[in-house]
Order: C-alpha cells, then structure tokens, then sequence
C-alpha cells in the first residue's frame, strides 16, 4: 500500500481540514491493541494513543500500556509523554493527536488513532467550544437539589434542555450532569449547541470504528483475565511505587484511573485484596458501561462485533475503502 492520501500545497491551516486518519475505539478490554497490530499488517500504520491514562510515565501495568518491543516495531505517539503529577485534557489531546496526524500523514503513513477515551474522540472529531467556566455557587444549587431528589432526577431535567447530552450521559454520572446543566445555567444553551458551534476549528476526517462485543458477558470475562494477569505481572508493585512519591496521593488525577484507586486504598489498608480485586472488576465493568452508553448514542461511528475471527481482515476493507473515497476527494 502506498501513502495515506493527504493534501498537499499552500495554505496548511486549510489543509489541516482535509486531513484523513483512522480511528479504532471501543469498551476497555474488547482487544483495540491486538487488532491494531493486525492491522498493521496490511498497512504501514503509526498509533496515536486515544488513553487518558497511557499519557502517564510510569503507569504502564494498569493501563494496558503495549509493551516497547511493540512500540518499536510499530511507532505509537501520545504514550509516556507526562509525569503522574500533571494533568491532561480533551483540549491538550485535540491540538497534540493534530500535530501527530499531520506528522504522520506527512510521513506518508496511515495514522490510527486507537484508544477508548471517548471524549477524546468527540474533541479530534468536532472540536471544542468556548464553554463557561465553573460556577460554585451554580454547582452548589444542583448539588443541593440532587441531595434532595438525586443525580436521575436532574438527569430528567437534562432531557428536557439537552437531550442529546442526556443521551450519551448516564442518568448516575453526577459529574456530567452537572456540568450539562452548569453550562446551560450559565448560558442559557444546551451545552450540545455550544459545542456544535464550535467553529471551524482544525480536525481530520476520520473512519471511525467501535470494537463492540455482542455479548457482554464475554467482555466481562475478559476484564476479569486481564485485571488478574496485570496483578500477576506486578500492578501491585507499580502502585506500590507510585504511592511510596511524595509528590502523588490518591486524589491526583492520574490516580483517579480505574484499578489504580482501588489498590491504592487496598495499600492504605482500608480494605482487604479480595474487595480490592471486587472493587476493581466492578468499576472497570462500570467503566464499560459508559463506553456502551455512549456509543449507543453516537452515529457517527462504524460499530463491528469485537470477537470475530475475521475481525481485522474485515477491517482492512473498509479502511481501503475509506482511502479509496479520501484519493478520489483529494483529486
């Protein structure tokens, strides 16, 4: 296979615009790494990480991380480029996965941009609205109400003045409901409006594809194998080191990720292995939940099933056709 097609010429704001990339997201734990690197096979792929947690040097059991003799035989970006101690967001991902797209591109290389940190997604893919900042007296009154009527509750106001964000946030996601209704608060607008209106902020055109498998038990047993082959290679002992800095405590965002918190209050003594390991499994099925929820609400997105064995074969068509159509546009 050649280059991925990209175009060239004068006038690089423009031509950001024009950008081609291939995304492969999904729930944690439905094999995203495995058939990337298929895919790798069939092109001359570079990954761009799409983790919130992969970012991080150092957290590299917990997080999934692919391994460096992986990394070396297929370049991947956006991986091991923070101190546990910083903090990353949707804006930061959305203006670094755009440089590496283009250096990719540029390279004559089909960038993939593999992860499944949604609202990552939506920021590559729509771009980012100039929202409001916090409001804490607004975020007291919500958090006043849901005391007395709870977070499903505000969630049905939600509906109301932006469905489309009450779609894709669960009816229990306290933090995203508030802000919805912070947002709207503030200005009067759904939050979903403001973001669509975002201008015509730089972003590529991308294939998007949802790994999702059709039984969810299957992924459920999958999370339970990987969880305790990470704590067979040594997730433990990561934690352990990281905890032993002076500089990190469980309140850092990085430590917020799932499976981390759970063995660091297992470290603090708070509870025993057995509910640790019970904690972990249940907060990363949640976390699965949500992948669904979201997905389900996106239309935007290819949805294949994540365990068929012609999987990656079947997925290579389509990124050819994608790049066909993207020749044919560039034309």
């Amino acid at each position: 296979m050649t280059g991925f097609p990209r175009r060239t010429g004068s006038g690089q704001t423009a031509g950001r615009q024009t950008l081609h990339c291939v995304c492969l997201t999904g729930p944690t734990a439905c094999g995203k790494t495995d058939i990337a690197l298929a895919l790798a096979e069939h092109f001359p792929v570079e990954v761009v990480s799409m983790d919130s947690a992969q970012v991080y040097r150092g957290m590299d059991i917990g997080t999934a991380k692919p391994a460096a003799d992986i990394r070396a035989r297929v370049p991947h970006q956006l991986i091991d480029i923070l101190d546990p101690t910083e903090t990353y967001s949707a804006g930061r991902f959305c203006g670094d996965a755009l440089r590496e797209i283009e250096a990719i591109g540029k390279r004559g290389r089909l960038p993939l941009v593999v992860g499944g940190t949604l609202l990552y997604l939506r920021a590559l893919r729509d771009g980012l609205a100039p929202l409001p900042g916090r409001d804490p007296a607004v975020r007291e009154a919500l958090d006043t109400e849901a005391a007395v009527h709870g977070w499903p509750a505000l969630h049905r106001r939600l509906k109301s003045v932006d469905p489309d964000a009450a779609a894709r946030i669960a009816p229990n996601d306290r933090q995203r409901i508030q802000r919805a209704l912070e947002v709207h608060a503030l200005t009067g607008q759904p939050m979903t409006a403001l973001q669509r209106s975002a201008g015509e902020a730089a972003r590529p055109a991308m294939l998007t594809i949802a790994l999702v498998p059709a039984e969810r038990a299957a992924l459920a047993e999958r999370i339970e194998k990987r969880f305790d082959a990470m704590v067979e290679a040594g997730f433990v002992t990561e934690v352990r080191r990281l905890r032993a800095r002076p500089d990190l405590g469980p309140g850092s965002a990085s430590m917020r990720a799932v499976g981390y918190r759970q063995i660091w209050r297992y470290l603090d003594n708070e509870y025993a292995w057995s509910e640790a390991r019970t904690r972990a499994l249940a907060a990363t099925r949640q976390l699965a939940k949500r992948q669904f929820t979201w997905l389900r609400a996106e239309t935007e997105v290819e949805q294949c099933e994540a365990f068929s064995t012609s999987l990656a074969g079947d997925l290579a068509g389509r990124i050819e056709r994608f790049m066909d159509n993207a020749r044919k546009a560039l034309c």
